[in-house]
Formats: C-alpha cells, sequence, structure tokens
C-alpha cells in the first residue's frame, strides 16, 4: 500500500458517526446503514470517516470487508479504529493490531490510556510500559503502510491529575510517527477556556500535531472543538447531528459551519456546504431518528421567525436577524404566524405563499385580526402552513371555498362479545349537485372518518387517490377542564410530491379531527388545480 504524506493536508474533519455516533442510545445500524451513511458523508465532503474496529465484531468487520467492494470514495479516507496492543506484547504478534491491518483501510486510529489512574486501574500495567505500547502500536502500524492517529482518551482530566505524563504520551506517539494526536475529552467535562490553555500548552510543549474529540456532557462540544482550532489543532473529531454516548459528541454540522462561515476556511470541497441541511437529514432518517428542528443551522426551525418584531425588520433585510442567509447551508427561511404575529409577518408569510399583501392594508390587518383570534380558541398556524393558507384565501375571497356541502357525519365505536372495538363512520355531504352517503370501518373513530369522507368523495374526485395522511398528532388544550377540556389535532398529509400540515380545534377530539381533515382534503384539492364547487 503507498504511504500517505503526512503534510499535504492542512487541516482534517474526521467523522466518527460509524463508530462513537452509533453509540447512542436508540441507535442500530445494519451494515447497510453503515454504508450509506459513509455515501453521505464522503457526498458532504469530510476528509476522513471512522467505520468501526474491525475485529472487535462481526458487523464492522463485515463493513470493512463489503466497504472495499461497495464503495467509491471521492473525498474521504476510511479509518479503522482500534486498540494499543496488549501490555506485556508485541504490536507484531497483536491480534487486534494484525485486524486493523487486514481491514484495508488506509489509516488507523488507536485509542490510548493518558491518564495515569486509568493506565494503572484500568490497563493494570506500569506508566512506563503504556508508553512503549503507544511507541510500539504506532511504529509497527506505519511500517505496514498505514496512516497513523492516536486517540488519547480522558486526556483532559489526565493532564489535570499528571501533566508530565499526559504529555509523556503525546511526545511518545508523535516521535514513533503519529501524525495526529487527538486530545479527547471523554468524560465531556470540560469548558472551552480550559481546552483553548490546556492545547496551547501541549501544542508548546510537544511540537505534535493535535486533534480534538469533545463529548457534550456539558453542551460545549461545538464550544470545545472550536476553542481547540482556536488554540492550535489542526483535527476536528465529529458525528453527524451530534450523534453518541450519553448526551453525544460535538455536531459535524455546526462545526464545519462556523469553520466555513465563521472562520474562513475552506474544509470542504465547492458546493458542499449548500447540501448541509439535505446531508443532515438524509442520516437521521437512516438512523430512524427525528430531525432535530432547532438544529443549528440545519433545523427546520433554524430560520424561522414569529416575533412580529422580529418580522418587521426582517422586511426590510433579511440579515438583520439571521446570522448567514439560509440558502449557504441549504436550508430556507420560514415565517411563523402566530397570535404574536403584526402586519409585517402576515405580509412577508403571504409572499412566501404566493399572496402580495403589502398593497392592501385592509386586507393585512383582517387577516392578522383572524388569526389572534383563531389562536385565542386554541389555533395554532406555525405548524400548520396549510391551514393558514386556507384561512388566508378565505379573507381574500370573502368566503370558505368549499368541494362539497356537509349535511353532518357521525361516528360509532363499539365494544364486541370478546373485547374487540369496532370504529364506523357515516358522512353525508353533498357534491356538484350530487347527495352522497358514505360508511367507512377504521382503526378508530378518525381513521373511520377519513374513509368514510374519501368514499363519499372518490367518484367525484379521483384524484384523492394520491392523497394520504401520514401524522397525526393530539393536545389537549391548557387551562381546561378534564375530559371536558378543549381538543387541537394536526394532521400532517402527502400526494407523494409535497407534504402539508392542518390543524383542527373543537371539545372533542373527533370534532377537532374533522375540521383538521376538511383542510387537508380542501388543500390537497387545491394543489391538484381543481376549482372549488362553491
Amino acid at each position: 500500500m503507498t504511504e500517505v504524506s503526512r503534510t499535504d493536508d492542512g487541516f482534517h474533519v474526521f467523522d466518527t458517526t460509524l463508530r462513537d455516533g452509533a453509540q447512542r442510545e436508540g441507535i442500530n445500524l445494519t451494515v447497510a446503514d453503515k454504508l450509506a451513511i459513509a455515501r453521505h458523508l464522503d457526498e458532504f465532503g469530510v476528509g476522513f470517516i471512522e467505520g468501526g474496529w474491525p475485529g472487535a465484531n462481526p458487523r464492522d468487520t463485515e463493513f470493512f470487508a463489503r466497504a472495499a467492494d461497495e464503495l467509491d470514495l471521492r473525498h474521504a479516507q476510511l479509518v479503522a479504529f482500534g486498540a494499543t496492543r496488549r501490555a506485556g506484547g508485541r504490536a507484531a504478534d497483536d491480534p487486534q493490531l494484525a485486524a486493523l491491518v487486514n481491514s484495508g483501510a488506509p489509516v488507523v486510529t488507536l485509542v490510548a490510556k493518558s491518564h495515569d489512574r486509568h493506565v494503572e486501574l484500568a490497563l493494570r500495567t506500569t506508566l512506563d510500559e503504556n508508553l512503549e505500547m503507544v511507541r510500539d502500536s504506532v511504529a509497527y502500524l506505519r511500517a505496514e503502510g498505514r496512516r497513523v492517529f492516536i486517540d488519547c482518551e480522558h486526556f483532559f482530566d489526565g493532564y489535570k491529575a499528571n501533566r508530565d505524563y499526559a504529555l509523556a504520551v503525546v511526545r511518545a506517539a508523535h516521535e514513533a510517527g503519529a501524525d495526529v494526536v487527538v486530545l479527547c475529552d471523554t468524560n465531556g467535562g470540560m469548558l472551552p477556556a480550559g481546552v483553548c490553555d490546556i492545547v496551547a500548552d501541549v501544542l508548546a510543549a510537544t511540537g505534535a500535531r493535535l486533534g480534538i474529540h469533545a463529548q457534550d456532557d456539558t453542551g460545549c462540544a461545538v464550544a470545545n472543538t472550536l476553542a481547540a482550532v482556536d488554540a492550535g489543532a489542526t483535527h476536528v473529531q465529529c458525528t453527524a447531528n451530534g450523534y453518541g454516548e450519553r448526551v453525544g459528541n460535538a455536531n459535524l454540522f455546526p462545526v464545519v459551519g462556523a469553520l466555513e462561515i465563521k472562520y474562513d476556511r475552506r474544509v470542504l470541497p465547492a458546493g458542499s456546504l449548500a447540501e448541509m441541511t439535505r446531508i443532515s437529514h438524509a442520516i437521521a432518517e437512516l438512523v430512524n431518528l427525528t430531525p432535530s428542528t432547532h438544529q443549528p443551522y440545519v433545523g427546520h426551525s433554524a430560520f424561522a421567525h414569529k416575533a412580529g418584531l422580529h418580522a418587521s425588520a426582517i422586511k426590510v433585510d433579511p440579515d438583520l436577524y439571521q446570522h448567514i442567509a439560509p440558502e449557504t447551508v441549504g436550508n430556507t427561511m420560514r415565517m411563523l404566524v402566530s397570535d404574536m404575529a403584526g402586519r409585517a409577518s402576515v405580509e412577508l408569510k403571504g409572499k412566501e405563499l404566493g399572496y402580495d399583501l403589502s398593497t392592501d392594508r385592509d386586507l393585512a390587518g383582517r387577516v392578522v385580526a383572524k388569526v389572534k383570534e383563531q389562536e385565542n380558541l386554541g389555533y395554532t398556524y406555525e405548524s400548520a402552513d396549510a391551514s393558514f393558507e386556507l384561512l388566508l384565501r378565505d379573507e381574500v375571497r370573502g368566503s370558505r371555498e368549499r368541494f362539497y356541502t356537509l349535511e353532518s357525519w357521525r361516528t360509532i365505536s363499539e365494544q364486541g362479545p370478546n373485547g374487540f372495538t369496532g370504529n364506523e363512520a357515516t358522512v353525508k355531504l353533498w357534491a356538484k349537485g350530487e347527495r352522497r352517503i358514505a360508511t367507512g370501518e377504521g382503526n378508530g373513530p378518525v381513521d373511520a372518518l377519513d374513509k368514510a369522507l374519501r368514499t363519499a368523495l372518490d367518484r367525484i374526485y379521483p384524484q384523492l387517490a394520491e392523497l394520504e395522511l401520514v401524522d397525526y398528532k393530539v393536545r389537549i388544550l391548557e387551562g381546561q377542564h378534564g375530559t371536558g377540556s378543549k381538543t387541537r389535532v394536526l394532521i400532517e398529509s402527502t400526494d407523494g410530491t409535497a407534504a402539508w400540515s392542518t390543524v383542527g380545534v373543537a371539545d372533542n377530539v373527533v370534532a377537532a379531527s374533522w375540521l383538521a381533515l376538511e383542510d387537508a382534503y380542501t388543500y390537497g384539492l387545491l394543489r391538484a388545480g381543481l376549482e372549488p364547487a362553491e
């Protein structure tokens, strides 16, 4: 294998989602998942992808075997993770190190003890032997043509306990040929000022190229990573969306966003930054976790504005309340309409939806008043854009757009002799001059209503075959009384090309669901290009 130059890359973005990130509670990746995530990370443009610990478990061993045939990495190098040789042995005879070589990965990360108490209590060996384990392991892998990074586990705690020994571990790794010595805040207890001071001291005392691996137990992993960069670290270890053990690791996306935008460092290929939001959400889907809506840069709410004061300023210049243009990272600005909304919020939201309200102050005022009136009843439009657009269209038109006229609906839930509960709904309505009566059975009364309404309308509006309800949320509104409380229902629907949300509020869950269903159907038919019957 051709040896990689140790001086041809000035700054490393190192991703460990497939190893450290996979230790998050609730994440259980298959080999196929890991391969798919690796492709996304490579597309994003990280420099190194740590794939796991070959030889330690069958899944990681299989990953490296399949990666050789199935991964065609354009930007990243694959990294195998392992540990220094066992105490009292020889690196050349160590089966774990042999597995790292056999993985075929061009880069190896070795975890090494740098805290004196961990050496003596966990490894049960001497401080001198631990240094020799580092030297021997690095030298062996270098001789096998591998590039070597050393993760100094518990480094910051070890530095505080015994600075001289922690520095001795860094020197041993550096002098043996490790390309980067990574200082790990394994317990996640550090704060930025302390990280900056220690990294600067280690750099001055050893001359080694330094990296940073920060856990987020104090909520400072991203800040600690950037503090280490400020002090001279040129290698950052992160995970996508901050996944990791306990509360997680330094989040790849805010770290890279800060480096590219705030530090003006080109750490990604040209054009990759604009893919950040898409990559973040794609990886979230693969690990089967809902993307965090409030994540910096890439969250759905990262550039969402609700307060009327903000909207007034944004109407003049979006930069007044945004630290970057959302498009820089592939995100979008959103205006949220709520009882906090002023005229500027409504005008901006209207513009976003294709309505120019700036020339009709009376109309904008009516919409603002209607929103505040409805939200006082329990409605929320910041999570129901489709219902807001229908409200806006109603005010523009002066009346409700309807594809049918409801006569009545009812639901029946019954208990059978064997404990089975049946749910049936009947809907009576008029559409295009025709009276329609339909029934539906479902898993619950709302499902039955949906099926009955669809049956009543499907012959007249065949476009409803594309409509699907994909999410359903119920909330009992605060300030009410027990079982007599008002209920708010949010429904998310899709036609296969776009998704939208609608809201209904009533004294019971079925009535609230009906209102949200009506909005969902109306909006879906409008999207299909149909004209209302009335």
